[in-house]
C-alpha cells in the first residue's frame, strides 16, 4: 500500500508541475501555460477519483459488518445503527476531504500568478 501511495503522489506531482518546469520565453510559454492548467485538472480528476476508493470500500465494509451483526444478534440492532451511521459519518468526511483538495486545485490554483499573464497577454 506503501508503494500505491507513493507512486500516486509522484505521478501527480509529475503531472502538476511539468508545466512549469519546461516553461520558455515565447509562443512555447503559453503553450506550456495551458499545459499547467490541463495537468492540474488530471491532477484534481484524479485526487477526487482516488481518493473516494477507499472511503467507498470503508463504507461497503462497515455496512457488512454492521448487518452481519444485527443479523446474528436482532437485540443489538438500535446500538449497531447508532455505532454505524457515526463511522459511515466520518468515513463519508474522509471523500469530502478529496473533493476539497480537487476543488482547491481547480479553483484557487496555487500557480496563478505565474500562469496567468502568459494567458493573458495572448489574449490581449
Amino acid at each position: 500500500m506503501k508503494k500505491f501511495t507513493l507512486f500516486t503522489l509522484t505521478l501527480l506531482g509529475v503531472l502538476g508541475l511539468s508545466g512549469l518546469a519546461f516553461a520558455a520565453a515565447d509562443a512555447a510559454t503559453t503553450k506550456s501555460a495551458l499545459n499547467v492548467i490541463g495537468n492540474v485538472a488530471l491532477a484534481a480528476g484524479l485526487g477526487i477519483g482516488l481518493g473516494v476508493v477507499g472511503p467507498g470500500i470503508g463504507q461497503g465494509l462497515t455496512m457488512l459488518g454492521a448487518l452481519t451483526g444485527m443479523a446474528r444478534n436482532p437485540e443489538m440492532v438500535g446500538t449497531l445503527r447508532v455505532y454505524m451511521l457515526i463511522g459511515l459519518a466520518l468515513i463519508e468526511s474522509l471523500a469530502i476531504y478529496a473533493l476539497v483538495v480537487a476543488l482547491i486545485l481547480l479553483y484557487a490554483f496555487p500557480y496563478n500568478d505565474q500562469v496567468m499573464p502568459f494567458l493573458t497577454s495572448v489574449g490581449g
